[in-house]
């Protein structure tokens, strides 16, 4: 056998064996959570204090009409719902209110903050609807978010513990869309989730909260450093909880899964999406991230089969890339099964394309740091911190007052 082939069996067994290893943590600690959840819930809720959930809205997309129908018609006591866009006219704040008027009985407010002032045009909005609350215990949820009447019974409950100060949901990908979307939905619910079952599990409990739905009381945002600080970050939920934590706060993953409707974006669009978010991923856990290379395992797969074939053993090659899904299959029908998702079906047969897609994204994601982000050019410096890419300008190109350009230099100086 040559080198090279050498080289790529012993590459193909090593990441097969990583990723094995690492499907069978994912398994003991996905059940992990299903058991707490499942007794958990036995407990009838009986915190049930008045809530404000704080919805964001930037503009209108596929499923935003139907999201926002189910958090007017929750199961609570008491709450409001607060949503806040840049300016009236923003489609989303607009649609949010046609939804409000056939539901007089519901507290809602709408508000605008403006264009944003610091980076994270999340954190401003947040910022102006956190502040215009009109109750202590918060819910944040995105407008991508799909619940269920008993969110918040199931939710809030998670604060009844005074010494915990932040919880957030879980999500289970949804979308009306193609493969591309499909693969995205499905690597937001089995890849993500598996992360933090064996996070939680190692570490003995989460250290960090996943922005699509957050429960926590208003201090919160102050105690983990105000909103304009939290706002020069992308992953400002990550921020927030790491932040909390490390002040000895209770942060947790709560028992209830939220569906994510995921936008139904051709590959292009979904890669880059998918791609930033992998960028600020390394940037907030970069030595976690370095590991997460070795947890996919179809690439290995193909790896091996890439050995295999040269080597005279197409047979062997074929079985071990086979093998590699099943990992995958296996992996993908537990974690789904953890997060109760009752159409886990489709997902989990096309969840070995999505561990190879995952794969080539997080190989993408140490291309660079540079990313565009409403508009603007940014880079991710430490911690997923945003910081301003300014663009090159042609020489010569540079205006005086008035659109008049500047004097060329004499010649010979």
């Amino acid at each position: 056998m040559s080198l090279f082939l050498r080289i790529v069996f012993y590459s193909a067994l090593a990441g097969t064996v990583t990723s094995t290893i690492y499907c069978g943590m994912v398994l003991i600690a996905a059940c992990r959570f299903a058991r707490r959840k499942r007794r958990e819930e036995r407990t009838p809720p009986n915190f049930l204090p008045p809530v404000s959930v704080l919805k964001p809205l930037h503009g209108s997309e596929p499923d935003l009409e139907e999201n926002l129908k189910r958090f007017f018609e929750l199961d609570y006591p008491e709450y409001e719902l607060l949503f806040c866009a840049r300016h009236s006219s923003d489609a989303g704040l607009q649609m949010a209110q046609r939804v409000a008027a056939n539901y007089p009985a519901v507290r809602a407010k709408f508000l605008t903050c403006g264009e944003p002032r610091f980076p994270n045009a999340k954190m401003w909005s947040m910022a102006t609807l956190a502040e215009a609350a009109a109750y202590r215990t918060l819910v944040t949820s995105d407008a991508d978010a799909r619940v269920t009447p008993d969110y918040l019974r199931r939710c809030v409950r998670e604060l009844a513990d005074p010494q915990r100060e932040l919880a957030s949901c879980l999500y289970v990908g949804r979308t009306t869309g193609g493969l591309a979307a499909q693969l995205d939905a499905v690597g937001k619910s089995v890849e993500m989730s598996g992360g933090i079952f064996v996070a939680d599990m190692i570490e003995g409990g989460t250290h960090f909260a996943l922005g699509v739905s957050m429960i926590l009381r208003r201090e919160a945002f102050e105690m983990a450093g105000g909103y304009e600080d939290l706002g020069q970050y992308y992953a400002e939920d990550f921020v927030l909880g790491q932040r909390l934590a490390a002040k000895g706060c209770g942060v947790r993953m709560a028992n209830y899964v939220v569906r994510l409707m995921v936008l139904p974006q051709g590959f292009r669009e979904s890669f880059r999406d998918q791609l930033r978010w992998m960028k600020s991923t390394r940037r907030s856990r970069p030595a976690g991230h370095l590991g997460t290379g070795l947890t996919y395992a179809v690439p290995f797969g193909l790896l091996g089969l890439a050995w295999a074939v040269p080597a005279g053993h197409p047979l062997v090659g074929l079985l071990w890339l086979l093998a590699t899904c099943v990992n995958r299959w296996v992996m993908a029908a537990v974690v789904l099964w953890a997060l109760e998702d009752e159409q886990a079906g489709k997902p989990t047969l096309i969840y070995p394309l999505r561990d190879l897609l995952g794969f080539a994204v997080w190989i993408a994601s140490y291309a660079g740091d540079t990313m565009q982000y409403h508009g603007g050019a940014y880079s991710l410096g430490v911690g997923g911190r945003f910081v301003p890419v300014e663009r090159k300008r042609k020489p010569g190109s540079e205006k005086l007052p008035g659109g008049k350009l500047p004097d060329a230099p004499a010649r010979g100086k």
